[in-house]
């Protein structure tokens, strides 16, 4: 079976402190935005989330999973996982 790409966890860690530490606070005087801000941040969230149950699943059914750091092929990628 070929290994399945996955964004890196890192990707949503990166977005979700860039949320959370400069968005949030300049949408401070803004309640309209603060709060579209926070749904982005939960929809974020809720994606990381259903990619961990996703990576749960593969190891489940024995399929490779590869975290990627870009959308380039030839880019060196993370450890592949799988669960014997």
């Amino acid at each position: 079976m070929n290994e399945i790409p996955l964004p890196a966890h890192v990707h949503y860690e990166i977005l979700l402190q860039m949320l959370e530490q400069k968005t949030l606070p300049a949408t401070s005087q803004q309640p309209a935005l603060r709060e579209q801000a926070r749904e982005l941040i939960i929809s974020l969230r809720k994606a990381f989330s259903q990619q961990k149950h996703f990576e749960s699943f593969c190891s489940q059914t024995g399929q490779d999973f590869d975290y990627r750091w870009s959308l380039s092929t030839d880019q060196p990628t993370a450890t592949s996982h799988q669960e014997a």
